[in-house]
C-alpha cells in the first residue's frame, strides 16, 4: 500500500478537460498511486464550484456528519442534497480524473478549468466561475489582515 505525499494544496493551477472528460490534478497534489486509500472527495460549492477532500480528510467530514440528529431533518434533508451531487474518485497513473456529469454542470465547466489550493483541500472551478468571483468585491489589506490576526498567523 503506498504513501501519500505529505505536501499541501497551494497555487492556482489551469488545466482543461480532455476528450475523455478528464482533469489532471498538479503533479504535487497527487498522491502516490498503489493504494486503495486512492479515494478523493468531490462535493458541490453554493457557489457554482467543486470542493475536493482528500483521503485525509474525508473520515473527518465523515465523523462532523455523524454528528447531525436523527431528529435534525433539516441537517439530514442538506446532507441528502449534498452527497446526492456527491462523487469518490481515485487519480489514474497520470494524475488524471473523472468528475461526474453532475459535478461538472453544477461547475458550469465546459472545457478549461482553474484549481485553487486550500492547503488542506482544493477546489475546481471553470474559469468563467472562478474569474466572476475573484471580479467580486475583493478584501481590503485591511480586512485580510484582520482574518490573519483571527487565525494567529
Amino acid at each position: 500500500m503506498g504513501d501519500f505525499k505529505t505536501g499541501m494544496y497551494v497555487g492556482v493551477f489551469r488545466h482543461n478537460l480532455d476528450d475523455k472528460g478528464r482533469l489532471t490534478i498538479p503533479s504535487q497534489w497527487r498522491p502516490e498511486i498503489d493504494s486503495e486509500a486512492n479515494a478523493f472527495l468531490a462535493l458541490p460549492s453554493l457557489e457554482h464550484y467543486v470542493n475536493v477532500y482528500p483521503p485525509k480528510m474525508i473520515a473527518q467530514l465523515e465523523a462532523r456528519i455523524s454528528q447531525i440528529s436523527m431528529g435534525d431533518t433539516e441537517g439530514l434533508a442538506a446532507v441528502e442534497m449534498l452527497m446526492s451531487m456527491a462523487h469518490s474518485f481515485s487519480c489514474d497513473k497520470q494524475g488524471r480524473i473523472n468528475l461526474n456529469a453532475a459535478l461538472i454542470q453544477h461547475a458550469r465547466i465546459k472545457k478549461s478549468t482553474v484549481l485553487l489550493g486550500k492547503l488542506s483541500t482544493f477546489s475546481i472551478y471553470s474559469d468563467e466561475v472562478y474569474d466572476a468571483l475573484r471580479s467580486k468585491t475583493p478584501i481590503s489589506r485591511e480586512a485580510q489582515a484582520e482574518v490573519f490576526k483571527r487565525f494567529g498567523l
